[in-house]
């Protein structure tokens, strides 16, 4: 079926970098727009970054000009790279992507999530 499953979540010291995958898996017949989200325990997901299919970007104002969401659509992979990381940075952290399947149906996938601790 279609899935998307994240990695790279892990440990980081304030002031230093984590890069996170997230790799979309099945019948897609398009990648469309591919997101980022974060959540910390008792709080309500957020939208980090965002890029669409043709490479547009956007960021949740804390997180811009420290992080980097990019695409590879050969791999249907997308990738956060954080740098600069801040303790506030801690959070599982969901990929979110939306898909054309090659039966020409649109569904919207969410992964499992992936822990990204910041602390010295």
């Amino acid at each position: 079926q279609e899935q998307v499953g994240e990695s790279g979540g892990g440990w980081g010291q304030p002031g230093g970098s984590v890069r996170l995958f997230c790799v979309a898996s099945g019948s897609i017949y398009k990648l469309n727009g591919m997101r980022w989200h974060s959540q910390e325990p008792g709080k309500q997901r957020e939208l980090v970054a965002e890029i669409t299919s043709d490479g547009r970007t956007d960021y949740l104002d804390s997180v811009k000009g420290r992080f980097t969401i990019s695409r590879d659509n050969v791999k249907k992979t997308a990738y956060l790279q954080m740098n600069s990381l801040k303790p506030e940075d801690t959070a599982v952290y969901y990929c979110n992507a939306d898909i054309v399947t090659n039966w020409y149906s649109n569904l919207d996938l969410w992964g499992q999530g992936t822990l990204v601790t910041v602390s010295s």
